[in-house]
């Protein structure tokens, strides 16, 4: 009884730290990479224009506090063919939701505002 108690407890504390590393972002600025810390206090300047310049850089995000979230590979195809498909100039925001990993984003979804 004890081990099956012991497995059980165990097994929880392997399962939470996956759900908690969940998160969900709504309204934030998203910009590329190289601009990144040129645009953090200031994001919603940055320019579609310039991003689409240097979407080889990879994309992300900057949080409420200035902290840049960078997303994964298939958060970058899935922002950049949007920001492609886009007529909007500059103040680029989204709602991205997925587990972050240090300081990136593995991305479930992502959607341009």
């Amino acid at each position: 009884m004890k081990r099956l108690t012991f497995l059980i407890v165990l097994a929880g504390l392997l399962v939470t730290p996956a759900f908690a590393l969940a998160a969900t972002y709504n309204n934030v600025p998203v910009v590329d990479v190289s601009c990144s810390k040129k645009v953090a206090a200031d994001p919603d300047s940055h320019t579609r224009d310039c991003a689409l310049k240097c979407a080889d850089s990879g994309f992300g995000i900057v949080t409420s506090d200035q902290k840049f979230l960078k997303f994964d590979a298939k958060g970058n195809e899935k922002i950049e063919s949007e920001l492609k498909a886009s007529s909007k100039k500059d103040h680029m925001r989204v709602n991205v939701t997925g587990k972050v990993e240090g300081d990136t984003i593995d991305v479930s979804s992502v959607k341009l505002l």
